[in-house]
């Protein structure tokens, strides 16, 4: 069962200097890595003149190992994407993505100088980031008789389940998304409602 985890819900452009060199750094609510790579692509168009458009993001929860990448985009390995992912987990918010776009200044960083300055940029702008619990839901159809959709409403109301279609044929055929957590207490009660007749199936979509 997948546990609820906190993801980004607001875009985010704070700008940093070091040395000169300008470090402007991008979050942006993100869940493939499809979606990641078209707010790089969109921030080069933007940026044509930046030095480099480093990235990294998370396209799960903070702390899932799978759904993660990072690019240094020709800094040396491992002192922009890496740094950043770093920053990235530790804000404990998913489904983010981080773009940092410098302006070299004339004035090298080093190895050391470059991985704080990536990962500072990120650091700071994560201040500004806000988020929001996203809870797992289970696709699930229910069929049921009419006289049985009032509380059967109510049961999906109780768990804060959403109804997606519903049809009203010999029977009324619901399509449904269940917080996975609250499966138990909903197959319960509909148990209880209809005398062990009505049960959650799973849905083929």
């Amino acid at each position: 069962m997948t546990k609820p985890f906190q993801i980004a819900i607001n875009t985010v452009e704070h700008e940093t200097l070091v040395n000169r060199s300008r470090f402007i750094c991008y979050l942006y609510p993100c869940s493939s890595i499809e979606e990641a790579k078209g707010y790089v692509k969109h921030l080069q168009e933007v940026h044509p003149q930046a030095s480099h458009h480093c990235y990294a993001f998370l396209t799960k929860a903070a702390d899932d190992s799978l759904g993660y990448g990072y690019s240094d985009d020709g800094e040396p390995s491992g002192t922009a994407g890496k740094p950043m992912l770093a920053v990235l987990q530790g804000g404990k918010i998913g489904q983010v993505c981080a773009v940092v776009v410098r302006y070299f200044g004339g004035t090298k960083l080093g190895t050391g100088g470059l991985q704080r300055a990536y990962g500072d940029s990120v650091r700071q702008a994560l201040v500004f980031l806000q988020s929001k619990t996203k809870i797992a839901m289970a696709a699930k159809t229910l069929a049921c008789q009419y006289s049985q959709v009032d509380d059967v409403l109510h049961i999906i109301s109780q768990v804060a389940g959403q109804v997606i279609e519903q049809e009203y044929l010999q029977q009324v055929q619901f399509s449904l998304l269940i917080p996975e957590a609250e499966l138990a207490f909903v197959e319960r009660k509909l148990q209880t409602l209809s005398a062990g007749e009505l049960s959650l199936k799973s849905s083929d979509n």
